[in-house]
């Protein structure tokens, strides 16, 4: 019975598989099932000698396999490469003191900007989509400014007008449809913006013109 003892729960289970017997059942009752199949017992010896040298082996091999292991032999150039891990950051513009100042004053500005809503937006589905139409009815109470109505587009809203037109970056966008757009683009002030309808051939040619001009791209699309 002490010869079972020793064995882990895992090599108890391979022994009962191979004699046929329940797997079932604690670490107590795996060796009593064991000790029950007195026929078997010189063949369980032997497979749990088996079982040991096979343990043994398996382990020295670990360990040699750890031994035989060398930093050298771990190439991380492909997967840390220096020039990939370099961080490029994007263009900057260069503004005035003044521009700057209308630019933070915009940005509060719209903070404070409520949510311009279409007259019975809450009614219609089709309605709730993002666009604004100034309402026309003589009895709209939108149009009568009640409160319980969402506000209207009014010319108290405008922005400060030395951000107007700008983009938040400060860039003042230019739409390009082709490579030779990008040379009349001022890098120091404007950025491009490349249209909707350029495929994609074209659009991977505006993105080589305009690194080797030096011109930010507002929409750039990372897969291409």
């Amino acid at each position: 019975m002490g010869e079972y003892d020793d064995l882990t729960v895992a090599e108890l289970k391979d022994l009962l598989r191979e004699a046929g017997l329940p797997l079932s059942g604690k670490k107590a009752d795996l060796v009593a099932r064991l000790d029950d199949a007195g026929a078997d017992a010189p063949v369980a010896e032997k497979e749990v000698a088996e079982v040991a040298d096979d343990s043994a082996e398996d382990s020295s091999d670990e360990a040699d396999a750890d031994d035989d292991f060398d930093d050298d032999d771990f190439d991380d150039e492909e997967e840390w490469d220096d020039e990939e891990m370099i961080h490029i950051a994007r263009q900057k513009p260069e503004l005035d003191d003044a521009t700057k100042e209308a630019l933070v004053a915009r940005k509060a500005q719209y903070k404070k900007q409520p949510t311009f809503r279409r007259q019975e937006w809450f009614r219609y589905k089709r309605l709730s989509k993002p666009g604004w139409r100034k309402p026309k009815g003589y009895q709209s109470s939108q149009r009568l400014n009640r409160k319980y109505r969402s506000p209207m587009v009014r010319i108290g809203f405008g922005k400060v007008i030395g951000a107007r037109g700008l983009h938040s970056s400060g860039f003042s966008e230019v739409m390009v449809h082709r490579p030779d757009d990008l040379e009349v683009i001022d890098p120091k002030t404007e950025a491009a913006r490349i249209g909707k309808t350029v495929g994609k051939r074209k659009r991977i040619a505006i993105h080589e013109k305009a690194d080797e001009l030096g011109i930010r791209v507002l929409n750039r699309r990372r897969n291409i």
